[in-house]
């Protein structure tokens, strides 16, 4: 059974996102440290809005998933994320005055399509930070996802995930891809479109 939990906490998070690039380690780190405030306050540039909304969107997304491994274990949390991750992903929108979610070239949940201006970048699987300008002044981000070690639980190879994870992922899931990744391999990215009024801040 513990090895079962464990697991199934291992697929939790996943979902949420297994890294953060390394070009963003000092942006995080002075985050982390810093008062709380709003997010105009807080950066200057819509890049650095564009991480601290990531940051903030795996914060609490990787909260949610802990809080329901805790009152109801790992099936807990993988129906947490099925039914909260579009919600958590709509209120940082709302707090960082932006639109914020996670896309992938193998989707989980299908309401994660990339928006038009990353469709590109996600079919040649861009593996680094992207930065760009987009129409009427607005900016993207799309922010790499790579999958580590303690992920593969939910998305390796499937003749390797656990019966009990398998049938929670056909249950909630039933046209799922996001399986038969290694450790280190791109899984996905954050998106992160900053409206043309931030750029004055």
């Amino acid at each position: 059974m513990k090895f079962m939990q464990m697991g199934l906490f291992v697929a939790a998070t996943a979902m949420v996102g297994c890294s953060s690039t390394n070009d963003e380690d000092r942006v995080q780190s002075a985050a982390a440290s810093a008062p709380t405030e709003t997010p105009a306050e807080t950066t200057a540039t819509p890049k650095s809005r564009a991480i601290a909304a990531k940051e903030a969107l795996f914060q609490k997304l990787s909260t949610r998933l802990m809080q329901a491994m805790s009152n109801g274990g790992p099936a807990a949390a993988i129906d947490a994320c099925s039914k909260d991750a579009q919600q958590i992903a709509a209120e940082v929108s709302d707090e960082h005055q932006l639109q914020i979610g996670r896309t992938s070239f193998k989707l989980r949940n299908p309401k994660n399509t990339p928006p038009a201006w990353a469709v590109d970048m996600v079919a040649a699987r861009v593996e680094e930070p992207q930065f760009v300008e987009l129409a009427d002044g607005e900016f993207g981000a799309l922010l790499p996802i790579k999958l580590k070690a303690q992920c593969i639980g939910c998305h390796g190879p499937i003749d390797q995930l656990d019966e009990s994870v398998q049938k929670m992922l056909t249950e909630l899931y039933p046209d799922d891809q996001a399986t038969g990744f290694n450790t280190e391999e791109l899984r996905g990215w954050f998106w992160v479109q900053v409206p043309a009024t931030a750029k004055t801040l």
